[in-house]
């Protein structure tokens, strides 16, 4: 039996799980928490490895293909001025021998090489950047998108996701650290759930994407997870800063097992699926609150 905690209470709220590093078992707690959550939406914006659908295996009922825009010269056109070359701050252009060559690979489609192109010899053409997946798990709307090995930013996928948005509760599964997918990610959230681990790197982490969701006004607690009543720096950090702990959840071999597997715990043990129902209804109280 599936939550009712979200439909009862989430109106229209988008919860963002992240972690400042990759490991700290940020998915595991998305996909459970999204499992719980009835009618819903989960987004996986891990645009580099998305996982989440190993857990959750849904039926894919959509693929679109993402297309971003990248510049290509007419060389009938171009003089060889070195405008576009010394603008692009990614060095994605170059003039050899007044002759333009374009490294795609590198190219941030920014589009400030065709605005400033003094002969018109730029314009844009549009290439593939990856896949936007929309399928169903049980009565849970799934979304994930994949980028193409190479791109050099997958930011254009996630606008592309957070599109999608619809209303009601939204669960986003953010990217792991804390730049500029993360940035993205956060945009539209209402409130976020940092996951960490009892480990020192796991505390450095946590400061740097509590720090940016602080920097963007974001309302935001944090989960410990993998605690074995061993000291906790990530605990000691968020008690000396301020960040609420909203829940702990001890080492469990069983659960890493299940995980392991790519199972929801949630459906396979009735103690998991309270303790993530119970967390669900908290978050919502909480992101209500903010």
């Amino acid at each position: 039996m599936r939550s009712t905690a979200a439909t009862t209470m989430a109106e229209d709220l988008t919860i963002a799980v992240l972690s400042g590093k990759g490991g700290t078992g940020k998915t595991m707690v998305s996909v459970n928490l999204a499992a719980v959550a009835g009618s819903a939406t989960y987004i996986d914006c891990d645009v580099e490895e998305p996982n989440g659908h190993l857990f959750l295996k849904p039926e894919v009922l959509r693929e679109e293909i993402i297309t971003i825009g990248k510049p290509e010269v007419d060389n009938r056109l171009c003089d060889g001025c070195k405008i576009c070359s010394d603008a692009c701050a990614f060095k994605a252009l170059a003039v050899v021998k007044k002759k333009l060559l374009i490294f795609p690979e590198i190219c941030h489609s920014c589009g400030l090489c065709y605005t400033l192109c003094p002969q018109g010899a730029l314009t844009e053409v549009q290439q593939s950047l990856g896949v936007l997946y929309t399928g169903h798990h049980e009565d849970l709307r799934v979304l994930a998108a994949e980028m193409n090995i190479g791109e050099p930013s997958g930011v254009p996928l996630i606008k592309a996701l957070m599109k999608h948005i619809k209303g009601g509760l939204t669960i986003i599964d953010g990217p792991p650290g804390s730049g500029c997918l993360v940035h993205e990610t956060i945009a539209r959230a209402d409130f976020c759930l940092l996951v960490a681990e009892p480990t020192r790197f796991g505390e450095q982490n946590l400061a740097l994407v509590h720090q940016l969701v602080t920097l963007m006004g974001k309302p935001a607690a944090v989960l410990l997870n993998k605690t074995t009543g061993d000291p906790n720096p990530s605990e000691a950090y968020a008690k000396a800063n301020g960040l609420p702990i909203i829940a702990s959840l001890p080492w469990d071999d069983e659960l890493a097992r299940v995980t392991s597997r790519g199972a929801l715990i949630t459906e396979e043990s009735g103690a998991y699926r309270q303790y993530f129902s119970t967390l669900l209804a908290t978050i919502l109280k909480e992101a209500h609150r903010a």
